[in-house]
């Protein structure tokens, strides 16, 4: 077997930087938030993920200073909403390069629906929402202790709604759910389907 090593302050010396194919495919923090003026913002954010179970934690990833990591620093409030296949061309039209002052929502042609705990709206037509309330932001770092220009967004989950139909006998059903995943390149989504599901039960 023949290996590629590299170091990545050096370079990967690839047609396009393997990271984030590696890590992948990767859950979309589709983040729904709100300005202090109440200005709605929707941003997918491919650094997202579950970080603890009690309390329920999610978190997602700013790389540079986004539209979402302000208005979460103003109001302390945002919505994950589930990427599903379906809404996949909404999901890509929500991550146009526009000015603070648009509202994806209308940018996407999606409609809102009020959230029970938290000020910024749920995607309507997204099967799954969480409502978080922000516990942290974090600036990251490198090795030297440099910081980095991109931040960590945490919150905690403190209301989830999930279509009826992704349960079954109160089970929730993720491939039912039909996340889309990001994959690595400029343009890689991945889906997944019952048939790649395996059953592996922890040792006793």
């Amino acid at each position: 077997m023949s290996i590629h090593s590299y170091e990545p302050r050096n370079g990967h010396r690839l047609p396009h930087d393997p990271f984030n194919a590696i890590v992948g495919p990767r859950p979309i923090g589709w983040i729904s938030s709100q300005s202090a003026e109440g200005v709605l913002n929707l941003a997918p954010y491919s650094f997202f993920n579950a970080f603890n179970y009690v309390p329920p934690i999610i978190g997602f990833a700013s790389i540079g200073r986004k539209d979402s990591l302000s208005n979460i620093e103003a109001t302390g409030e945002f919505v994950w909403n589930l990427a599903s296949e379906p809404l996949a061309q909404q999901m890509n039209q929500s991550c146009a390069a526009v000015g603070p002052e648009v509202n994806e929502f209308e940018l996407a042609g999606l409609a809102t629906q009020a959230s029970q705990l938290v000020k910024p709206p749920r995607v309507q037509a997204s099967p799954v929402s969480m409502e978080c309330r922000c516990t942290q932001i974090l600036q990251l770092q490198g090795l030297d202790g440099s910081k980095v220009p991109t931040w960590l967004v945490l919150g905690e989950v403190v209301m989830i709604h999930i279509d009826e139909r992704l349960l079954k006998d109160g089970i929730y059903q993720t491939a039912a759910g039909q996340p889309l995943l990001r994959g690595g390149g400029p343009a890689d989504y991945f889906t997944i389907s019952d048939a790649g599901k395996l059953l592996m039960y922890r040792p006793r």
